[in-house]
């Protein structure tokens, strides 16, 4: 209610009572106005309630909320079911225009600045999770691979020559078929085996830009947050080598945001060399349902254009979770959750190593993953081929996610490109091992209950794979036998 309503209000109730009402209104207009006027993170989270009134001021900005609306055009934002509108806090419009996803919609004023509020609110998450320098970023509501096509397309626009990307070997299929998608040839680069770990071949990148020739490159696709014992790429260096041949480089920083080292590589790239773009997940970050991505980067005006190659509206979906996290959260929430991720990481690779030490096995040595960590296999490898994918199977059947085994010699193919040793970032990783991360969010007792199952499976897989290798020594013995008697 506004002034006039209030004044109103005391003809019928205590004007004591009715000025007490108007400052507790008062209380939540004044962080409604903070919000406003410095488009950051509180830093204090807020109370539900403040965030349905905000989301309800919102609401009745748009047009098919107005009281005795008439629409007749195509969209006018009408809704068959009224759980879905309560889903969406009747913010139907959607975000953008036809030719911008960024731009303001004149039917929906109040959708217009939720996601002009939220592409602010997530740049100051950004620059308090380490890269302080950004200057541009937005809510596309894409997961991290289309995200990252819209990057490659834009960029087609820039370099219309080139038909090659440079990328240092992930295995994961979303960041590959990106690259495929946008109809680019990716050119994998091996990674080099250092100790347990693998990194990016600095000198094989630089080969191949000469080989090729730079202007036939469209860019360098590297990565940061990934699989252990594959740790982030050598951001630095692949930066000054773009800077160097004048090459976009885009980032694919997918569950990079937690993780304050995969933010300093990405900061200090930008320092000494050139990233253009680095993407990442709302889910994996956020803790919000899978379907959104920030795309975000150094130079605004190359980040509006990515913006602008988007075609069409686009939902308010990713936007208006995000949002409602982060002010639930506040700013300081969110560190709290970074500082427990760490914490966590610490306590699982503990953990892990104890585990390993009881079944004669090894946590593989990753100090530059600052996320996920690898526990080799090399008992049930060597008393089973099968051994390894059961007792993925068996966590899995036992409500363990998330854990992945790695079995030595799997090929996939993907896009017609064949890679051996799938999964492994290697043609020829020397063992197998399990993966498992601690990302935002697990909590002490993930783990316990994770090493306690596992722990248990590990028993079983060994014990399994000593029957069976008895049975076989003792067919061999019989073999033998028979073959001397004749």
């Amino acid at each position: 209610m506004n002034a006039e309503n209030f004044g109103s209000s005391e003809r019928l109730v205590a004007a004591a009572y009715v000025r007490q009402g108007a400052q507790g209104r008062r209380g939540h207009e004044l962080l409604l106005r903070a919000l406003l006027e410095q488009g950051k993170c509180p830093e204090d989270g807020w109370d539900e309630s403040t965030i349905e009134l905000f989301l309800h001021e919102l609401a009745i900005m748009d047009s098919n909320n107005f009281l005795g609306n008439c629409g007749v055009g195509e969209r006018e934002g009408r809704v068959a079911s009224g759980l879905v509108a309560r889903r969406h806090y009747r913010l139907i419009h959607g975000i953008g225009r036809s030719g911008d996803i960024s731009a303001v919609q004149p039917k929906a004023a109040g959708s217009s600045l939720l996601n002009k509020l939220t592409n602010s609110v997530v740049l100051d998450i950004i620059k308090l999770a380490g890269v302080r320098t950004v200057t541009n970023c937005f809510v596309v509501p894409m997961a991290t691979g289309m995200s990252l096509t819209l990057c490659f397309l834009t960029l087609r626009h820039k370099r219309p020559k080139a038909k090659y990307i440079i990328w240092p070997r992930i295995d994961q299929k979303s960041c590959f078929k990106s690259m495929i998608t946008a109809g680019f040839e990716p050119v994998v680069i091996e990674n080099v085996l250092e100790g347990d770990e693998l990194r990016t071949n600095i000198e094989a990148v630089e080969a191949k830009i000469k080989a090729l020739g730079a202007e036939n490159i469209l860019c360098v696709h590297s990565t940061t947050s990934c699989f252990a014992p594959r740790v982030p790429d050598r951001l630095e260096e692949l930066a000054v080598i773009c800077a160097k041949y004048d090459i976009p480089h885009i980032v694919n920083n997918a569950y990079g945001v937690q993780s304050s080292k995969c933010m300093h590589l990405i900061q200090q790239g930008a320092r000494v060399g050139r990233i253009d773009a680095f993407v990442q997940s709302l889910d994996k970050n956020f803790m919000v349902p899978v379907g959104g991505a920030i795309i975000a980067g150094f130079d605004a005006s190359f980040i509006q254009e990515i913006s602008k190659m988007y075609p069409g509206r686009a939902s308010a979906s990713p936007s208006l979770d995000v949002l409602i996290t982060l002010l639930s959260l506040g700013a300081s929430g969110y560190k709290q959750l970074l500082k427990e991720r760490k914490e966590m990481f610490s306590y699982l690779s503990s953990g892990l190593k104890k585990l390993a030490d009881t079944h004669n096995e090894r946590l593989l040595d990753t100090p530059h993953n600052p996320i996920s960590l690898a526990m080799s296999l090399k008992n049930l490898d060597e008393n089973n081929d099968v051994a390894v994918t059961q007792l993925g199977s068996m966590l899995f059947t036992r409500q363990v996610s998330g854990a992945r085994v790695v079995p030595c010699g799997s090929v996939q193919t993907v896009n017609n490109y064949t890679f051996q040793g799938f999964m492994s970032h290697s043609n020829d990783y020397p063992c197998a091992y399990l993966n498992a991360a601690s990302a935002i969010g697990i909590k002490k007792q993930d783990v316990d209950v994770f090493l306690k199952r596992l722990d248990k499976c590990l028993k079983t897989s060994r014990k399994e794979g000593n029957k069976e290798k008895t049975v076989n020594e003792i067919c061999d013995s019989n073999t033998g036998t028979e073959q001397l008697a004749k």
